[in-house]
């Protein structure tokens, strides 16, 4: 039986600007996505950087808005001065987050001449474990100040002429977890005190800049949202964004799980706003804080064992962890290891990504910056040889292409259905949902250039579902298309011979009249409605 939904959506209701960087990526030099898929000087297609050409004119097409890098939990350990210059001159460091050897033939400036060439803007992360407040003002006049310092004439003596520009920065990862290098966990108004000194020293570089502080990386933290609030207390008045992470799991067939994995990032969302707003009120600033959430990512993952009873000691014991087997490796792009598919199909992967990206468009007045952790595959897939799209490239490229303009809020009326609580692992615990919506929904209206488009996720694993989606509060608006992606196999993984297998249709039999459209959305389906004025 057909379930029956139906969604309003009123141009008198206004969410928020939709900032383009919302849809951004983020890099890190884990396993090969630095080296191997970005830099591989022995690749048929390398530039004379050593770039892949192929993964360039990949994501260039895609219209990437930006990317945060070079990292990640590696920043905390590395010294950007170390790899500038002469790639003869530069040192080889042991990156003690990932285990691997950092010969930092991708260093400082290849990270930021990549940008150019993909036309993306980088928002750069800095080192607030091992690094001090001299780095932070020595990076910024490196990259930013346009000469007559020796940092900026070391710049154009390496090359670079003209200052890069960056806007944003990071003032370090993750600050708060127990799996940072020189993490300031047990401290957190000592890191917030950090980060206003160093945002303050920072701006007064470059005064054009904005910075991003830390606040708790994981809601499931004991810390959270304590710590939260006594680091935000300190650098409220010289930051622009706190940067919220979080990676939701659900094991493999788990639909409920999976699917409905946005309610716990809206949540978090909802949990660190109201923080900002009662710092802001005790501080008595005319100042709003936005949210950056600039790594995230949604994945199957097998249920481990769990050791119930320990609370905290939980967490140390996966991260206070001295393998004396433990080898450091190094990442040679020539040796660039196959593709390994992520679990659960490319639909899945899909539509996970695109659930989240709705959450964040749903709070678009206050989420202005995400970075998808696996955003660049998910525009380009490589291995050593090739790239390719997935099923998840459509759903990402399209909110880019569409997503533009105010976010409207989109009420929907729909079947229901729950989530019961349950672990990953000792540290990945997820309370109970009820009354998650089956049909989820955003809406993007761009009245600049007349266009109304509305993006529908039915998270029915059974049932196909009869939609009724009324626009007539938008006069003189003309149906364009309804764009639908899904697929019978679930488990299906695209390769590069494969590519394209999965990909949008046009649903020619949603009909529109006085303003109200019916359709029919597939069960486990992707869908856009195009309207046009």
């Amino acid at each position: 039986m057909k379930k029956q939904a139906k969604i309003l959506v009123h141009p008198s209701f206004k969410i928020g600007e939709i900032s383009p960087r919302l849809y951004g990526a983020f890099l890190e030099p884990i396993g090969t996505m630095v080296n191997g898929s970005m830099y591989n000087p022995k690749h048929p297609t390398a530039e004379k950087h050593g770039f892949r050409q192929d993964f360039i004119d990949a994501l260039k097409a895609t219209g990437l808005p930006t990317v945060r890098l070079p990292g990640g939990n590696f920043v905390s350990g590395w010294d950007w001065k170390d790899s500038i210059g002469p790639k003869e001159n530069r040192k080889t460091h042991l990156d003690l987050a990932w285990f691997q050897y950092i010969p930092n033939d991708v260093g400082h400036d290849e990270y930021l001449q990549w940008a150019e060439l993909v036309g993306f803007e980088p928002m750069y992360t800095i080192n607030l474990g091992t690094g001090d407040i001299k780095d932070a003002i020595g990076i910024v006049d490196y990259t930013n100040h346009k000469g007559g310092t020796y940092w900026s004439d070391l710049r154009r003596k390496y090359g670079h002429e003209s200052p890069y520009g960056v806007k944003t920065w990071y003032l370090g990862n993750e600050m708060d977890g127990p799996w940072q290098i020189a993490s300031w966990e047990k401290d957190p108004r000592g890191y917030g005190v950090r980060a206003n000194e160093v945002s303050k020293a920072m701006k007064w570089v470059d005064p054009t800049i904005e910075t991003v502080a830390c606040v708790s990386s994981s809601p499931f933290l004991a810390h959270y949202p304590q710590w939260d609030l006594e680091a935000l207390q300190e650098c409220y008045e010289s930051v622009d964004y706190v940067s919220l992470h979080h990676y939701h799991s659900a094991p493999e067939g788990d639909y409920a799980a999976l699917l409905g994995g946005s309610v716990f990032f809206e949540d978090y969302i909802n949990t660190e706003i109201a923080l900002c707003d009662f710092v802001q009120t005790k501080l008595r600033s005319p100042r709003k804080m936005m949210l950056s959430f600039d790594e995230y990512g949604t994945s199957v993952r097998p249920c481990a064992e769990l050791h119930p009873g320990f609370g905290p000691h939980n967490l140390y014991a996966a991260y206070y962890n001295f393998d004396p087997s433990r080898e450091y490796i190094l990442h040679d792009p020539d040796n660039m290891g196959e593709s390994r598919h992520p679990r659960g199909g490319d639909m899945v992967n899909a539509l996970t990504s695109a659930s989240t990206l709705l959450a964040f468009l749903r709070h678009a007045d206050r989420v202005k910056i995400g970075c998808m952790t696996s955003g660049l595959g998910t525009l380009a897939a490589t291995d050593r040889e090739h790239v390719w799209k997935t099923a998840a490239y459509y759903p990402f490229s399209q909110l880019m292409r569409y997503g533009r303009g105010e976010s409207m809020q989109t009420a929907v009326e729909c079947d229901c259905f729950d989530i019961p609580g349950y672990a990953i692992d000792d540290n990945s615990q997820y309370y109970t949902h009820t009354g998650v919506k089956f049909i989820d929904a955003a809406t993007a209206y761009d009245e600049e250039n007349g266009e109304l488009n509305i993006f529908v996720i039915n998270r029915d694993w059974e049932n196909d579902c009869s939609l009724e989606l009324d626009i007539s509060g938008f006069k003189d608006f003309s149906f364009v298309e309804h764009s639908q992606l899904y697929t019978e196999d679930m488990q299906f993984h695209s390769t590069f011979e494969t590519a394209g297998t999965v990909k949008p249709t046009v649903n020619d039999s949603a009909s529109f009249a006085e303003g109200k459209l019916s359709a029919e959305v597939k069960k486990l389906s992707w869908n856009v409605f195009r309207f046009k004025k």
